[in-house]
């Protein structure tokens, strides 16, 4: 996955993530925009995301930290 799709789905993470979102539901909101994304492709652009716009929304990059930290220790188990 090349730095433009994983700034696109950074992008969308930021858009559609909001408090009460599960990992499962966000990774089904992802899906509907980017059917081709992997799990780990989620993560890694929300990662992406949270450096690039942390300033911009903090609630939202706290809520894809949640998230991004939940996915990569699940690949990792």
């Amino acid at each position: 996955m090349d730095a433009s799709e994983l700034q696109a789905i950074g992008d969308t993470l930021m858009r559609v993530v909001t408090p009460d979102m599960t990992p499962k539901d966000l990774l089904r909101a992802v899906r509907k925009l980017h059917p081709h994304a992997k799990k780990k492709d989620s993560a890694r652009a929300a990662f992406h995301a949270i450096i690039a716009k942390a300033d911009q929304d903090p609630g939202k990059s706290r809520n894809l930290q949640a998230f991004a930290l939940a996915e990569r220790i699940q690949q990792s188990e």
